[in-house]
């Protein structure tokens, strides 16, 4: 995805919330003004550096900047994998165990994407 493509995604989803919930269309239209991608200094090659690979992907971002903050210790470590096992214990039937274990898995890897964004955007701001 591009710059553009990723901000545009959340923003998107927002207002389609904001349609499905009219009590909340203030707020969401709100946020979307304070949406900002940080995606953009990395793939428009403001900040760079050789272990991003050349890569603007949290997954080769983070590591460089935050170290500490790696998904080398979760069961599910990236973004298609996490849609995949979401969509199969929420669609599928699966046996109560296996759902409440990758739904368990699915909050930690949410987690640590958002504490992951908000780590990079420190570490930008103190830059």
């Amino acid at each position: 995805m591009g710059k553009q493509e990723v901000s545009g995604f959340e923003k998107s989803r927002n207002t389609e919330m904001a349609a499905a919930f009219p009590e909340h269309a203030a707020f969401l239209g709100d946020l979307n003004e304070r949406v900002i991608d940080l995606m953009q200094p990395f793939s428009d090659e403001t900040i760079t550096d050789p272990a991003f690979m050349g890569s603007a992907s949290i997954k080769k971002i983070l590591p460089a900047l935050v170290p500490e903050l790696a998904y080398d210790d979760l069961d599910i470590k990236e973004g298609a994998s996490a849609s995949r096992l979401w969509k199969e214990v929420t669609l599928a039937n699966p046996a109560a165990l296996e759902r409440d274990k990758v739904y368990a898995d699915l909050v930690d890897y949410c987690t640590r994407d958002t504490w992951a964004m908000v780590a990079i955007h420190k570490t930008l701001m103190a830059m």
